[in-house]
């Protein structure tokens, strides 16, 4: 582009117009990209915080790799997990005990999933220590048959640390009277909240030996859990150790265990990508009705341009000029406004919470009670380009308009 159409785009921006309607729409214009653009990044930015906070609290208890042998069930789990150590992106190995069973105390009784830990090693692989609203992990001791319940299910059975529960596993053992199901009196040495329904009401943790007695398993778990520096490297690493492993042992990671879950939240960010985005497409053809009034406006400037020897391509880039500048400025705002809201909306949002006497996310409604938010500038610099090209759509039409002026019909009249 020569600095001819670049110097007189930038001026007929800045010039004042007769018609004082279309500065008017070109500052409405304007300022639709930019409430768009700065919606859509807020609203990225809130959605990406969302996400990283549920899947933090998920992989708090669940591991970032499982490995397991047939019939849920790990013989030489040392040797399994001596050799997942060595790979250089585990972190830490644990075995666990996973089983089924029914908590019963007094006239409650609730279906519990029962997992068998190494409280020495679970630290190395799950944060629930660091979730523990009462008691702790280490009361967990191998023969004294001590239970660790989330929170849920210890409000659902109404008892607390001291309190004695039944645990009845479903596999039976044989007496005179028939098949009976196996029964165990724990102690409740520990609450748990990780603010996930599943596991605050679903949850029950037991010592790794109690739950092989219980369970009768012998010297076998039913799998080893990893923890990797990169929890986004799982699939990769646990294709790897496949390769490695007999066909009767198997590894899996986390985002086949909770594949739909961040599935559609992943379709939810980009719907709602999509759905924000028309948003700025509304803003941006605005442009188109701002130009076209500006044509009209010009008509006469335009054919002086032309009989001065001003090519229909010259004129076609003058308006491009106009048209993107109303874009750059409406993006450059909405961009810069839209990341310092996301930066801040811890404050932002507490502040308008209290101003308004209201709680957007109350604590006894949402497990997450305040507003996260994480910007990623690989989506602003999308939401930027995806603006800019709106923005230059809708000039076409009206600069090739403009480029189509006759002099002689417009200069008729002057």
């Amino acid at each position: 582009m020569q600095s001819f159409e670049l110097f007189v785009g930038l001026r007929y921006t800045r010039a004042k117009r007769r018609n004082h309607f279309i500065s008017f729409i070109s500052l409405i214009s304007m300022m639709g990209i930019a409430l768009g653009v700065w919606a859509l990044i807020v609203v990225l930015s809130v959605m990406n915080g969302f996400q990283t906070e549920l899947r933090t609290r998920i992989l708090s208890v669940a591991s970032h790799i499982e490995i397991g042998g047939a019939d849920d069930r790990l013989a030489e789990w040392p040797a399994i997990a001596d050799f997942a150590r060595k790979h250089p992106e585990v972190r830490g190995a644990a075995p666990y005990i996973s089983a089924q069973g029914l908590l019963s105390f007094g006239s409650e009784v609730r279906g519990a999933m029962v997992r068998g830990i190494d409280p020495a090693l679970e630290a190395k692989v799950a944060d629930i220590g660091s979730h523990m609203k009462a008691g702790s992990l280490d009361n967990l001791k191998a023969g004294e048959f001590g239970i660790v319940l989330g929170v849920d299910m210890a409000r659902a059975l109404r008892v607390a640390p001291g309190d004695k529960v039944v645990l009845i596993a479903p596999q039976g053992q044989v007496t005179p009277a028939g098949i009976a199901p196996r029964m165990k009196q724990f102690s409740v040495v520990g609450i748990f909240e990780i603010g996930m329904f599943e596991y605050d009401n679903g949850l029950a943790l037991i010592h790794l030996d109690d739950a092989a007695k219980l369970y009768r398993l012998g010297d076998a778990v039913s799998g080893v859990r990893l923890k990797l520096d990169d929890l986004f490297a799982a699939p990769r690493v646990a294709r790897e150790l496949n390769l490695t492993f007999p066909p009767d042992i198997h590894a899996s990671d986390w985002t086949r265990a909770h594949a739909n879950f961040f599935r559609a939240v992943q379709i939810e960010k980009k719907m709602m990508f999509i759905i924000l985005s028309l948003v700025v497409a509304v803003a941006a053809f605005n442009i188109v009705s701002t130009l076209v009034m500006a044509v009209t406006d010009k008509q006469a400037d335009i054919a002086i341009l032309r009989t001065l020897g001003a090519s229909p391509a010259s004129i076609m880039k003058i308006f491009i000029v106009q048209g993107a500048l109303i874009g750059v400025i409406g993006t450059v705002i909405g961009v810069t406004a839209g990341v310092a809201t996301a930066l801040n909306i811890d404050v932002i949002v507490p502040a308008i919470e209290h101003l308004l006497g209201i709680q957007f996310l109350a604590k006894d409604v949402y497990y997450i009670s305040e507003l996260p938010s994480e910007l990623q500038w690989h989506d602003v610099g999308i939401i930027g380009v995806v603006s800019f090209a709106l923005t230059l759509l809708a000039t076409l039409y009206p600069s090739w308009r403009a480029s189509r002026t006759n002099p002689a019909e417009a200069l008729r009249y002057e």
